[in-house]
């Protein structure tokens, strides 16, 4: 397992970084087989504007329970704030987790362990405004060890999946996608992880990732099809063909009707990076029941814990999907 990525977030005090860098992570952790919990948790420095915060979500059958944080790196000690604290333990090997009590009724102290090689990107965009995106891109699934305690239930979490997400550069929004998919399915023995952008006339605009094997082997996706079903802006049901450089094909049952996961009970919508002042915290819940969805909140963007099947072999894993609100844009299917 290569170890070429510096996977401490940056210090803070870093100087001669431009104004909009940043420094994030993303986990997720979810049983092998049922859909919830779904528990998502995301942390970012962003040292030009003196700022750091992240968030915690919890999706239930229910409902969906949003913690979000904020405040200036320099008083950090750059492990953490809020509610949450990190640590790498072994960089691209080992991180352990630990969130304090919080309006979410959500704690856990837990130790993600990589189960994969890593997959590492570069994003890089010319984008119309003249504003360049430019960022690293890793993504690796593991596994969790420790406790989850949600309403004083305790849950044991050893052997459940986790995908991680670290990015770190330049992020510059910019119109005109028509669907975005990071697409993670998890399976006992792999993990199949791919980031698709389309524009809105159906055009590529980015593909990467990769088939990420227990046994080490790290095969890169060079193709993707889909046929998806949505409910308006939400997805349902679909499947998903995968072809990689080694020239194997994946057809992939999706079943994401388990709900929840809306990102903007992250901050996700323009929030990141915004000064907030010290120690300022706020939370939210969205009840299951159709009254919040992509079109009532800031994004659209959601990560739902999605069913699997691929070749016989059920699996689990976060399906981060999100369709333009545009009504210029209609989904179109490249799956015949």
């Amino acid at each position: 397992m290569s170890e070429e990525f510096h996977d401490d977030l940056v210090e803070p005090g870093a100087t001669g970084v431009p104004e909009r860098f940043f420094d994030r992570f993303m986990f997720n952790l979810h049983p092998t087989w049922e859909t919830a919990p779904s528990v998502i948790t995301g942390f970012g420095h962003y040292p030009a504007k003196d700022v750091a915060d992240g968030f915690a979500i919890v999706t239930t059958d229910t409902e969906q329970r949003n913690v979000r944080f904020s405040t200036e790196l320099s008083a950090t000690g750059g492990r953490g704030a809020g509610p949450l604290r990190f640590e790498v333990l072994e960089p691209n090997r080992a991180w352990r987790l630990r969130l304090a009590p919080n309006p979410t009724g959500m704690e856990y102290d837990v130790i993600w362990r990589a189960r994969t090689p890593y997959w590492l990107g570069d994003v890089a965009v010319n984008n119309a405004d003249a504003a360049t995106t430019d960022f690293e891109h890793l993504v690796q699934s593991g596994r969790y060890e420790g406790t989850l305690l949600l309403d004083g239930e305790v849950h044991r979490v050893n052997g459940w999946y986790g995908q991680r997400d670290r990015s770190r550069g330049v992020r510059n929004l910019s119109g005109g996608q028509g669907m975005h998919a990071w697409f993670q399915a998890q399976f006992p023995d792999r993990s199949v992880s791919l980031l698709l952008v389309e524009d809105r006339g159906g055009g590529r605009l980015l593909l990467e990732g990769a088939v990420l094997h227990e046994h080490g082997v790290l095969d890169a996706v060079v193709d993707v099809r889909h046929d998806l079903r949505f409910d308006g802006l939400d997805l349902r049901d679909g499947t998903v063909e995968v072809v990689t450089k080694r020239g194997t094909t994946y057809l992939i049952d999706v079943d994401a009707t388990a709900g929840g996961g809306f990102m903007a009970g992250g901050g996700y919508g323009g929030h990141h990076g915004r000064r907030m002042g010290r120690d300022h915290l706020e939370h939210d819940t969205y009840p299951l029941d159709g009254s919040v969805h992509q079109r009532t909140l800031d994004s659209p963007l959601t990560d739902r814990l999605a069913s699997y099947r691929w070749n016989g072999v059920r699996g689990t894993g976060i399906f981060e999907f999100a369709l333009s609100r545009s009504t210029s844009y209609t989904y179109r299917p490249t799956l015949a």
